[in-house]
């Protein structure tokens, strides 16, 4: 089943304000791009159901500047209206990025104007067009790698990065100082999360993806026989599975919310 990246970047405008009221900046951008982007792949002209979704907050460019955006790892499968049928994305795009980002800019504005941060960003703003990016990454699976810093030695952090318009490899060298200040500038306000799960990829629902993989499997034969697809497919049971193994996972203990750390090591934005 093919995977998309979908990406939401908070306009240039709104970055000031996003710098010193993250907790409502960040709910928004959540929020508004989960809906922009669940409202177009409901339409039948694209996916046409209900699709599911995780988001990853990241406030970093490759060379650790503050940049905030947000990922969405979106699988092309929808649950029709119907609530029975399953659909699967075959094109090799899953919504056109115009109208979403379009779409995006229009519901963040309606949501921030419900708040007094409104009058803090420029009207200017809203005349630029959405930044966001979808693009295929094959079955989901691929991770970037977080080993990143070269060396610390005199003083000095060195890390490497990709450079988004040539597409290299490149190295950044700052003293420990700076790199210090800006690894912190992207720590979460206190109770924030940095992941979060929409549509079928919600907890609830997560017994719907897995009759979802029940419905979509290649049929199987016994030896000898024709394989015949069958006429109905029973519920399958509302059990998360481990994603390698695919044993059944079993709740061992449950640890309390704590505030959250940026990660240990540097993730590419």
């Amino acid at each position: 089943m093919p995977h998309f990246l979908v990406t939401f970047t908070l306009p240039a405008g709104l970055r000031a304000v996003a710098r010193h009221h993250q907790r409502t900046i960040y709910i928004l951008l959540f929020r508004t791009a989960a809906t922009a982007l669940q409202q177009l792949a409901h339409d039948p002209r694209f996916l046409g159901g209900q699709i599911g979704m995780i988001g990853v907050l990241q406030t970093w460019t490759r060379a650790l500047r503050y940049h905030p955006h947000v990922h969405y790892r979106v699988p092309a499968l929808g649950l029709a209206p119907d609530g029975q049928t399953w659909i699967v994305g075959r094109k090799p795009f899953l919504v056109h990025v115009r109208p979403l980002a379009q779409l995006f800019r229009a519901k963040f504005r309606a949501a921030l104007r419900q708040t007094p941060l409104f009058a803090e960003v420029s009207g200017d703003t809203w005349t630029q067009a959405g930044v966001v990016d979808c693009r295929p990454v094959g079955s989901g699976h691929a991770a970037l790698s977080n080993n990143r810093i070269v060396s610390v030695q005199d003083d000095q952090v060195t890390f490497r990065y990709t450079d988004r318009e040539s597409g290299r490899t490149k190295t950044c060298r700052l003293s420990a100082e700076e790199f210090i200040r800006r690894f912190l500038q992207h720590v979460l306000p206190r109770g924030r999360v940095s992941v979060r799960y929409y549509g079928l990829c919600r907890v609830g629902n997560r017994h719907l993806l897995a009759q979802a993989r029940t419905a979509l499997a290649p049929p199987t034969a016994a030896a000898g026989e024709a394989a015949v697809a069958p006429t109905s497919v029973p519920p399958a049971p509302d059990v998360l599975r481990c994603p390698r193994c695919g044993q059944p996972m079993v709740l061992v203990q449950t640890i309390p919310r704590t505030s959250r750390s940026p990660p240990a090591a540097i993730q590419g934005g």
